[in-house]
């Protein structure tokens, strides 16, 4: 990903590429147009010549060697000493003789957790983190699927401030318009990450409970039984085990909360919609293509469907 300060995104530095190779243009009106200097233009453009179009990528910043870094034995010491002693970063600065700071970045790169975080007694994790310091996959579709429900405003008709800008915003608030809540109904399959989504006037006990039961009919259509849900409703027509998460703890939900994030980037405000009803017909292409055809970086670049399918042959 570009730097928050980049002139070119991929996407910029292919343009300019084309722009000089492909239609012959001087490099100095280019990089004119597009903003960036001569020297960055003359860059790109040899850097495609050199590797090609994957020349053009972002490069990682990372220095190849690191000459200064704490040694491996004076590393290991502060680990050991952080273990053992369960000592804030000051105290064990004294003992190991290691500048605080240069602590605190040791225990980072071995993702030691805050003392405050431990039992003064035994040295073990007693409180929850925001961070999961272990990444967990289910072995099997349908193992555990992750439910939630996500709510959206509205569009009025004619659109929102999204396709008119900030300021229609006040011109509603003074209209006194209600315009409501969609309820999106969302159910993740842990391992493939399979999804299922409705869109509902309310999030009711009973009307979550009628989705699950037909996102596991869905589910069985794809060959995946349900046995275990993170969810208060209808466990017991599904047959499947129920578990809980922790409280105020809701990344341990993290697959279906990450889920209704590409859901609002990819579909809820993909585009202006003018009227509520052409984004709720959206939905259901946009979940075809997230099952079928979108490649997740959690599964390996791979597609939902090609984790439960037997390739074809």
């Amino acid at each position: 990903m570009s730097h928050a300060n980049a002139h070119q995104t991929f996407h910029g530095r292919c343009l300019l590429v084309e722009r000089v190779r492909m239609h012959h243009r001087p490099v100095s009106h280019v990089a004119k147009e597009m903003g960036v200097s001569r020297q960055c233009a003359h860059r790109w453009v040899a850097r495609f010549d050199a590797e090609g179009w994957t020349g053009l990528h972002d490069r990682s910043s990372r220095a190849r060697s690191f000459p200064t870094r704490t040694p491996a034995v004076v590393e290991a010491a502060v680990v050991a000493a952080r273990r053992d002693l369960r000592l804030g970063r000051d105290r064990i600065a004294e003992i190991t003789g290691v500048p605080a700071r240069t602590v605190s970045r040791i225990r980072a790169r071995h993702a030691m957790p805050a003392i405050g975080a431990l039992d003064p007694v035994t040295g073990l994790l007693i409180r929850a983190s925001t961070v999961t310091g272990l990444r967990y996959e289910r072995a099997a579709p349908g193992d555990l699927v992750h439910v939630d429900v996500k709510k959206l405003g509205r569009i009025p008709d004619g659109g929102g401030w999204r396709a008119h800008g900030p300021g229609i915003s006040r011109e509603h608030q003074l209209k006194h318009q209600r315009i409501g809540l969609d309820y999106i109904h969302a159910v993740v399959d842990d391992h493939s990450r399979l999804a299922y989504a409705e869109i509902h006037p309310d999030e009711k006990g009973s009307t979550a409970a009628a989705v699950l039961l037909r996102a596991a009919e869905a589910f069985a259509s794809h060959g995946v039984t349900i046995r275990e849900v993170i969810s208060d409703n209808a466990l017991a027509a599904l047959g499947a085990r129920q578990l809980f998460i922790k409280p105020h703890c809701p990344w341990q939900n993290g697959k279906v909360e990450r889920f209704n994030r590409t859901l609002q980037a990819e579909w809820a405000y993909r585009r202006p919609y003018s009227t509520n009803e052409p984004r709720s017909q959206a939905l259901d292409p946009w979940l075809h293509y997230y099952n079928n055809q979108r490649h997740h970086h959690g599964i390996g670049g791979k597609l939902p469907t090609t984790r439960f399918l037997s390739p074809t042959p």
